[in-house]
C-alpha cells in the first residue's frame, strides 16, 4: 500500500495528500479575515484513478484537526466537507451562521476564482 502524506500548503490555500510523492487528492481553502478567524473550505477534489481510497475524507479530517490545532473553526462550503462534517459531529464542530455568511461573502468578493 502506497504512504499517504497529507501536507498544508498555506500560501497558495491547499491541503495536499500525496501518496509516493505525487499529489492525489487536495482541498482548496482560504484563512477566513474575519472576527472570529476561521479556516474555509471551498472544494475537495480526489484525482480520478485515486478515487475510493478514502483520499477525500482524510483531507477532510485533517482539515478538521488543523483547525482546532489553530483554534479556529471550519466553514464547509465545500459540498463534501459539509456532508463529512453532519456524519462526524464529534469531530466536526459547526461553525456559528454569521461566520458562514461571512466566510460566503469573502469568497464572493475576494475568492470568485476559487468558487
Amino acid at each position: 500500500m502506497a504512504e499517504r502524506d497529507i501536507r498544508d500548503n498555506r500560501p497558495k490555500g491547499l491541503l495536499e495528500a500525496y501518496e509516493d510523492g505525487r499529489v492525489t487528492g487536495r482541498i482548496v481553502y482560504f484563512p477566513l479575515d474575519a472576527d472570529p478567524a476561521a479556516l474555509v473550505a471551498v472544494h475537495t477534489v480526489v484525482e480520478p484513478e485515486h478515487e475510493g481510497k478514502g483520499i477525500a475524507s482524510a483531507l477532510v479530517r485533517e482539515f478538521y484537526a488543523m483547525a482546532a490545532r489553530e483554534g479556529v473553526p471550519v466553514v464547509p462550503l465545500c459540498p463534501y466537507a459539509a456532508k463529512w462534517a453532519a456524519k462526524h459531529p464529534d469531530e466536526a464542530p459547526a461553525a456559528p451562521a454569521e461566520l458562514v455568511q461571512e466566510a460566503k461573502a469573502q469568497l464572493e468578493a475576494d475568492h470568485a476564482d476559487l468558487w
